[in-house]
């Protein structure tokens, strides 16, 4: 067991930046990421939802293009964000090089999508069906299967002490970041590179999403689309993206001077079992997931200043995650929701967003939830709209919550 798990650097590329400071400069001037979708399919298919949250930055101006080939357009976000989160750590070397800080057998990834390379899966297929076998990329399985992102990652730092891939749907990112924390307390690694990646606005995706009536159709005002808590919110906005943290054991972390950002003091995770998208309708798998971070880090709900919320901006989803939270921690926590900017990067929005929650605690600042003009009433708690707020951010909590009943929450503390 070690005394502590701290945020030693990360990494992003979303729809707002092609890092993580961008993205968080973004945020807080209140700029979108939304867009009208640049794909040919848009008007060739007549999909009723024209607009998402694409990336700001292509992967393929910061990998070189034949090695972006070689992976799927999630394998290529997840190494994106991993490259950053790990120089902004200062780890330098990779394992068995040089000056090498850290040992590979010592040093785990766990890195997981929600959907994963279906982009991938879609396209071969069609070029199977179009053009035959000769032309199917023997490269197909590696940049389709699931795990895709975490196995180019840890290949990349050669970390041996573990490449795993939970799939969470909504919540992967967190849940990645959490099992990363059990990784780190059990003394299974030194370092763990840990996030969520996700890059899938393509046809099937949205049909799907549109046939369940979960995606905004305000496609004249594509910046407007998405407003968690507005009275006028009516879906969300599909998004890609990546988020990636570089966690440490505070001993190894201090011992080699590494400038810790803030400590990941707790973690809960829960399962609703109630159905397959919908969640509980009295969030008892919410409020747990949020009562066990805070008692796994040893502090009361009166200590949580802040919550960054997993808010899609659905009718039902918004005011339910609100009324789980006055029950978990009271009604004292100021609330956000990136995601009214970033869209829903899906097994990247719990990894994104969780570098923002961790950002507020570091610099004292919770940005403001776009969009929101007419606060549903029945949300009875503060939420930070207009301008960001600048305060005192003690320990802020960030929510994930997945189709197949996934909650997760992470407790983040100041360094």
């Amino acid at each position: 067991m070690t005394d502590g798990v701290v945020v030693t650097g990360f990494g992003a590329t979303t729809p707002l930046g092609g890092d993580a400071a961008s993205t968080w400069e973004a945020l807080l001037a209140g700029k979108s990421g939304v867009s009208t979708t640049q794909a040919e399919w848009v008007e060739r298919l007549g999909l009723p939802v024209h607009i998402s949250a694409q990336l700001a930055v292509e992967p393929t101006e910061v990998i070189p293009r034949v090695q972006a080939r070689r992976m799927d357009r999630c394998e290529q976000v997840a190494v994106v964000a991993a490259r950053e989160a790990w120089e902004h750590a200062g780890l330098g070397a990779v394992p068995d090089e040089d000056g090498a800080v850290v040992d590979g057998d010592r040093l785990a990834v766990v890195l997981g999508a929600g959907i994963g390379g279906a982009p991938t899966l879609l396209s071969q297929n069609d070029v199977l069906q179009e053009q035959g076998l000769r032309k199917v990329s023997p490269l197909t399985v590696p940049m389709l299967m699931p795990n895709g992102p975490a196995a180019m990652v840890s290949l990349e730092y050669k970390a041996r002490a573990g490449a795993h891939a939970p799939a969470s749907a909504c919540a992967t990112g967190a849940e990645s970041i959490a099992w990363a924390y059990k990784m780190l307390r059990d003394g299974d690694a030194d370092v763990v590179i840990a996030g969520g990646a996700e890059s899938c606005i393509v046809p099937i995706t949205v049909a799907g999403f549109v046939q369940s009536r979960t995606l905004s159709q305000r496609n004249d005002d594509p910046e407007g689309a998405s407003r968690p808590f507005d009275t006028g919110r009516d879906g969300f906005v599909l998004g890609e993206g990546a988020g990636v943290m570089i966690l440490e054991r505070e001993e190894f972390a201090k011992a080699r001077g590494a400038t810790i950002h803030g400590r990941l003091a707790g973690i809960g995770m829960t399962s609703d079992a109630y159905h397959i998208t919908g969640p509980d309708p009295e969030g008892e798998g919410q409020i747990r997931a949020m009562r066990k971070a805070v008692e796994v880090a040893g502090l009361t709900p009166a200590d949580v200043t802040h919550v960054n919320c997993h808010a899609t901006s659905t009718v039902v989803g918004d005011v339910g995650e609100t009324v789980a939270v006055r029950n978990a921690l009271g009604d004292h926590p100021v609330l956000t929701a990136p995601k009214s900017a970033l869209g829903h990067l899906v097994g990247g929005a719990g990894a994104v967003e969780g570098i923002i929650a961790l950002l507020s605690v570091r610099d004292d600042v919770i940005p403001a939830t776009r969009n929101l003009v007419d606060k549903d009433p029945k949300v009875e708690l503060d939420v930070v709209a207009g301008e960001p707020r600048k305060t005192t951010v003690d320990a802020a909590l960030n929510n994930s919550f997945g189709f197949g009943g996934h909650n997760a929450s992470l407790l983040f503390t100041k360094a």
